[in-house]
């Protein structure tokens, strides 16, 4: 299956780049780029896309307000949003997770790694690089939450098993590790995180990690 591709970046040259990547994949295809945040959901929807690489700061929309209206539109619920990123340490990573991206990646990124990348997101199973990813998370998590958090946040309605899963997909962990830890199937283990999605009403495991931490499951600097 051909996995449709945008590419949100106000600069065309590194746009240029990026399709240059990913386009001798027989199993990607790029259907539109976008130089705005505002073309980038348009593009999302108009060219029934799985996954945006979605730049964070770019004009009339910033990417992660862009990412926003993406994760929010019925619509638009199948579509991943991979964040690129200049810096990965910056504020505003954590800013578009909370938005709704399903990961991050610099922009230096090896072809190689870009490609799984968009694998990863667009099959909607784990965020990218969980170790580095995690103590991101983590570090900026343990600030204080600038907004309200959403009603989502009550983990009141999942199962002791569910918060157990979670708090482990949190600290970075993949099925097989979950699994294995926990005595249970790779395959049980990916039903209790597809339950813990839908009581939060959540649509990856990028903002199962956000509500970990959030909610305080899971502490900065904790170890499994």
């Amino acid at each position: 299956m051909t996995i449709r591709i945008v590419l949100a970046d106000d600069q065309p040259l590194i746009r240029a780049g990026f399709r240059m990547f990913v386009e001798p994949d027989p199993d990607i295809e790029v259907v539109g780029e976008a130089g705005t945040g505002r073309e980038a959901v348009e593009l999302a929807r108009s060219a029934r896309a799985d996954v945006v690489l979605m730049d964070i700061r770019m004009p009339e929309m910033d990417g992660i307000e862009a990412t926003r209206r993406i994760a929010a539109a019925e619509d638009l619920a199948g579509v991943r949003v991979l964040v690129l990123t200049t810096f990965e340490n910056d504020d505003n990573v954590v800013l578009a997770l909370r938005a709704g991206a399903s990961g991050f990646l610099g922009k230096h990124v090896d072809p190689v790694d870009l490609l799984h990348a968009i694998r990863v997101v667009a099959a909607g199973e784990a965020l990218l690089s969980p170790a580095a990813t995690r103590g991101l998370v983590s570090r900026f998590l343990s600030q204080p939450v600038p907004a309200a958090l959403p009603a989502a946040l009550e983990l009141g309605g999942l199962t002791d098993r569910e918060r157990e899963v979670l708090a482990l997909v949190a600290y970075g962990l993949s099925n097989e590790e979950i699994a294995e830890r926990l005595y249970l199937s790779p395959l049980t283990v990916k039903t209790h995180i597809n339950r813990a999605m839908t009581k939060l009403g959540v649509r990856d495991r990028a903002q199962l990690v956000v509500i970990a931490y959030q909610s305080g499951l899971v502490r900065p600097g904790e170890q499994p």
